[in-house]
Order: structure tokens, then C-alpha cells, then sequence
């Protein structure tokens, strides 16, 4: 179920002068995006809970205080962990602009400025080029969302089928504690050669890239409402949960809670249209 909101009506003839519009979105924990595409880039936005998004052969997580750019045409599907309160950009693919050059997702930090644009634009519903305040707006965006990729909530996953496939079974279960060689067997392939092509297609090995399917779970856990520190480790695999906030720590920089203490705005204050009429403006959108 969600819930879409925009606040100013926007008008034929201003569509050649947006340079941004915008959508905000509720959703809750487990609701799926099925893959599509979209022939504007997107921000990516969640003030609350977390979100999972896939494309092509990686997946990234993320969690409250991050955000994540996705390319004009790009096909990418997106998995809410907790409620979600999603805040959307959408830049015109034509815009000329090194921040939206890159042809695959990233994941970004978003500082407090970023956070204070984003949710300016979604209450301003669009940005007219005309407009100095909303031009000047838009130049701010463009520069906060020019930072390096947080690259510890991407994962890539193997091209190979059956390293694959043994992949798959790891993210369906990842506190599993099959051993690469039992699951060699049971997918029909040597354990050298799926640790051979977890090196090759990933850029590391087997046992390190579970560790990270486990970590990103436990990010899920936590995101999803709830779940404490010591549910998070257990549901993830850790006997231990001081090695689990080691591990973490030094996987992602910050303890999980940490990570997760980002709030963002208060969104039952305000409400937007019901039943289908949502549908059908948030499908309008998507296909601008």
C-alpha cells in the first residue's frame, strides 16, 4: 500500500522549463517495485526505513541517511524493508550534468543540506528553470548529489549460472551455515570452481561475500521496526553480537545503530490522495 503526495499543480506549459519533479511516497515493510524503467533519472530517497534496490547484476542497500541515484532507462526493481517514507526526484535525462554521467547506481550519503533540498523540491512538486530560487535550487542539488558512491551497500552478485544459483540460495537464507563445499554439491558445480568465480565476477570470496549478504540482513532487521541489535546479529548468522558490531563497524564505518539513528520528517502530518487516484499519479510520473 502507498500513499502519494505532491503539493502544487503543474501546468502544460511549464514542462519545458522543469528541471526537476518530484513524488513522495509511503510504503510498507516487504511491498515490491517489479523492475522497470524510467526515462528520467532518479534520487532516491527514504526518510524512514530502508530499501533494497536491483539492478542488472548488483543490488544495493539503503538504509535511513543514504540515497541512491539511478539512471535515466536504467531497469531497477526496489524491495521496503520497515515503512517507508520514499522521496523521489526525477531529473530530465537531458540535463547535461557530471553528477548524472554515470551509466550504473550509486549509492550516496545524504548530508543535511541534501536532505533539506530534497524535501524542499518534493514540497515544491517541481523546479521551473525560469525561476531564479528554484534555478539556484536545482544547482544546489546538483552539487550535494556529486559525491564518491558508499560502496560497503553494494553487492554484486556472479553472472556465472551456478555460482548463481548458489547465491540465490545464500540471500534466501543468509544466518545458512552450509560450507561452499556442501553447497558445491548440492548446485552440481567443484567448490574451487565457485570460489574461483566468486573472486572473479564479485572481487571476493565466498566467505567474505556471505559475510556481506549477512551484514546487509542485518540492516534489513534493523530497518524493519522492532528488531534490536542482538536480533539483528542472530538473524544474520552471529552467535556472537560484539563480533557482529565489530564485523559491522568495519564493514560500513558506524555501528548499527549508528547507521540507523537517522530520522527524517514527520510524515503522518499530511496525507495524500487515496485508491486509485494514487496509482494513477504515481504511474503518470514514473512515465514523464
Amino acid at each position: 500500500m502507498s500513499q502519494t503526495r505532491q503539493s502544487r499543480r503543474l501546468t502544460a506549459d511549464q514542462e519545458p522549463f522543469l528541471t526537476a519533479r518530484s513524488l513522495a511516497t509511503t510504503y510498507g515493510s516487504g511491498y515490491v517495485i517489479e523492475p522497470h524503467t524510467h526515462p528520467w533519472h532518479q534520487l532516491l530517497y527514504a526518510c524512514t526505513g530502508a530499501m533494497t534496490v536491483s539492478a542488472a547484476q548488483s543490488s544495493w542497500m539503503i538504509p535511513p541517511g543514504k540515497a541512491v541515484v539511478i539512471p535515466a532507462r536504467c531497469s531497477h526493481s526496489i524491495r521496503m524493508w520497515g515503512d517507508v517514507a520514499m522521496r523521489s526526484i526525477y531529473i530530465p535525462e537531458t540535463l547535461s550534468s557530471h553528477p548524472l554521467s554515470a551509466t550504473d547506481c550509486r549509492v550516496i550519503s545524504v548530508t543535511p543540506l541534501l536532505r533539506e533540498v530534497i524535501l524542499r523540491v518534493v514540497e515544491l512538486s517541481a523546479l521551473d528553470s525560469r525561476l531564479p530560487a528554484e534555478a539556484n535550487l536545482m544547482a544546489i542539488l546538483l552539487d550535494e548529489i556529486d559525491s564518491p558512491p558508499v560502496e560497503p551497500l553494494t553487492l554484486l552478485l556472479p553472472r556465472d549460472s551456478r555460482a548463481m544459483r548458489v547465491a540465490e540460495h545464500v540471500l534466501a537464507d543468509p544466518a545458512g551455515t552450509d560450507t561452499l563445499q556442501k553447497l558445491s554439491r548440492r548446485y552440481g558445480a567443484g567448490h574451487r570452481t565457485l570460489e574461483r568465480l566468486f573472486r572473479g565476477e564479485t572481487g571476493m570470496s565466498f566467505g567474505l561475500w556471505r559475510q556481506k549478504v549477512r551484514l546487509l540482513q542485518s540492516i534489513r532487521v534493523l530497518a524493519s521496526g522492532g528488531g534490536s541489535v542482538t536480533d539483528a546479529a542472530l538473524e544474520s548468522g552471529y552467535d556472537s553480537v560484539s563480533a557482529f558490531i565489530v564485523a559491522f563497524k568495519r564493514t560500513f564505518g558506524c555501528t548499527p545503530g549508528a547507521m540507523l539513528a537517522e530520522t527524517g520528517e514527520d510524515v503522518t502530518a499530511s496525507r495524500g490522495p487515496s485508491g486509485s487516484d494514487r496509482a494513477r499519479q504515481a504511474r503518470r510520473v514514473e512515465s514523464r
